[in-house]
């Protein structure tokens, strides 16, 4: 045979044989068969025959769960995955094994939603919660809002029915949280901590914490007012942590259980509102002298008469506390204010007496109209030992309620405040006054453009300042102290305001 020739058996040989293997391998491949690998958290747990069986297995077993979170499926947990592919190799692995390995290494879970709040600091963490269904969470926020604002107002406000003010009243404006809220369908583990319930999930927006509040049992001679005090809450703060009372002159019954927790919102609901107010205006009260009258006369000649101003504000309310400021928007007088004049008989003496503006010994630090935003009170867990007086604008005067030396005075702090207290105090611009009797009085919060200095001795009803926002002020206001003693020194407490003026 010819070398040519077997050459050519030999090739043909070999094609026949590839031929062969082709041939072979097709008909390896028509018995290849479906399998599905299954995964944990990226680790393989084997290989099953039927996927369905498997998911069967984790919904019907799981009953515990079911009856627990009311649902009517229970899925694999978080981190399971399932691969389809083809094989030859028929091993499989029980479904109820795979099932096992599973139920010991994870826990499964449900349908329900993940909410996300963001809050609009950069450096803060977000906080995520789980809830059932999407009823549960809006039930629970309506909560919330409700507890800061009029079920009635916030019903009107969102359908868009607020009464227009014809003479005096308020209306919602913007009603918003400063935190960014998401609410998405997840599954969620039966692990993580899952509100089913709404009320549950309200005493968590509102208090911070899931732990039973602290209650008080009321007693006879209890009212709102006292109790609220001696826990330390204001009565604005004791009304929202126990909604089923309207206001503070509502009755307790002997016996009730009321919240005394301080409330510690979640969340941040800012409430922006106009109203218009008819405001009175106190008369000051005058003395003159007619020397053609004996020594001992003394009459009222001209009675005095309270005015009525309508002032129309901006007020802002954050979590139902209004904010330190409320800014004037104008103002109409309803009703002149006439000065009360006593006329007595004989010459004005020759060294004038305590100015008698207002009948009282010590004057009004500022102008009016004015509104009290924050009371001498408890006031978000600690003791706000001053009056906040806001309403009479920005740069507005500041006067000395009293004689007395200017013994501190403050300038370093910008004009705006901040809640850093980068300028080195909380009280931002400032200036004390010394009076007789080792009584001081603080005007803080004001602009950096003071027209007094230390060692100054200034008169009842002088500008001794200008009404702003410096240091920790959340708005324009004054921030009004009176202590017995020099501040922070040894004996010194703070005193109410008001008992200057009774």
């Amino acid at each position: 045979m010819q070398k040519k020739d077997i050459i050519k058996i030999v090739t043909l040989t070999s094609l026949l044989g590839i031929l062969l293997l082709i041939g072979q391998i097709h008909r390896n491949y028509d018995y290849a068969h479906k399998i599905y690998k299954v995964y944990l958290n990226g680790q393989e747990l084997g290989n099953i025959a039927n996927e369905e069986e498997l998911y069967d297995l984790i919904d019907e077993d799981q009953q515990d769960i079911k009856n627990t979170y009311h649902v009517d499926k229970v899925y694999p947990p978080n981190g399971f995955r399932v691969e389809e592919c083809n094989t030859y190799n028929q091993n499989t692995t029980k479904a109820s094994s795979i099932y096992n390995q599973i139920k010991n290494a994870e826990d499964f879970t449900i349908e329900g939603y993940t909410v996300k709040i963001k809050f609009p600091e950069e450096d803060q963490k977000e906080i995520v919660l789980y809830v059932i269904d999407k009823e549960t969470f809006v039930e629970a926020l309506t909560s919330v809002v409700t507890a800061f604002v009029e079920e009635e107002k916030f019903n009107a406000y969102i359908n868009n029915t607020q009464e227009e003010i014809k003479d005096v009243g308020s209306i919602i404006e913007n009603l918003y949280f400063e935190e960014t809220i998401t609410l998405k369908p997840s599954y969620i583990s039966v692990d993580e901590k899952i509100y089913t319930d709404a009320n549950e999930l309200t005493q968590y927006l509102l208090f911070g914490t899931n732990t039973e509040q602290d209650s008080y049992t009321i007693k006879q001679g209890d009212t709102i007012k006292t109790v609220a005090e001696n826990n330390k809450l204001n009565t604005s703060e004791f009304l929202i942590a126990n909604p089923k009372y309207k206001d503070e002159n509502s009755i307790l019954a002997i016996g009730d259980k009321v919240n005394i927790n301080l409330i510690n919102p979640i969340l941040t609901l800012v409430e922006d509102l106009h109203t218009v107010s008819d405001e009175e205006q106190v008369y000051e009260k005058k003395i003159e002298y007619d020397s053609t009258k004996p020594t001992t006369f003394s009459e009222i000649t001209t009675p005095g008469v309270t005015g009525i101003v309508r002032m129309t504000r901006k007020v802002q309310m954050v979590n139902g506390e209004q904010s330190q400021g409320a800014d004037p928007i104008s103002q109409v007088v309803i009703r002149e204010t006439v000065n009360e004049v006593t006329t007595k008989g004989g010459y004005k003496p020759s060294v004038t007496g305590t100015y008698w503006d207002n009948g009282l010994a010590w004057g009004w630090p500022t102008n009016r109209p004015y509104v009290i935003t924050s009371d001498y009170q408890y006031r978000w867990g600690s003791f706000h030992s001053a009056l906040d007086i806001s309403g009479t604008g920005y740069a507005s005067p500041i006067y000395a309620a009293q004689e007395g030396e200017v013994v501190e005075v403050f300038t370093s702090c910008p004009n705006v405040g901040y809640y850093g207290n980068q300028c080195g105090n909380s009280y931002g611009n400032h200036v004390l006054i010394k009076h007789k009797n080792d009584i001081y009085t603080l005007y803080a919060h004001v602009i950096n453009s003071i027209p007094v200095k230390v060692g100054d001795t200034v008169s009842r009803g002088q500008i001794i300042a200008y009404m702003g926002s410096s240091g920790s002020a959340t708005g324009t206001h004054l921030h009004f102290g009176v202590s017995y003693k020099e501040p922070y020194t040894a004996g010194f407490h703070w005193m109410s305001p008001w008992s200057l003026y009774r």
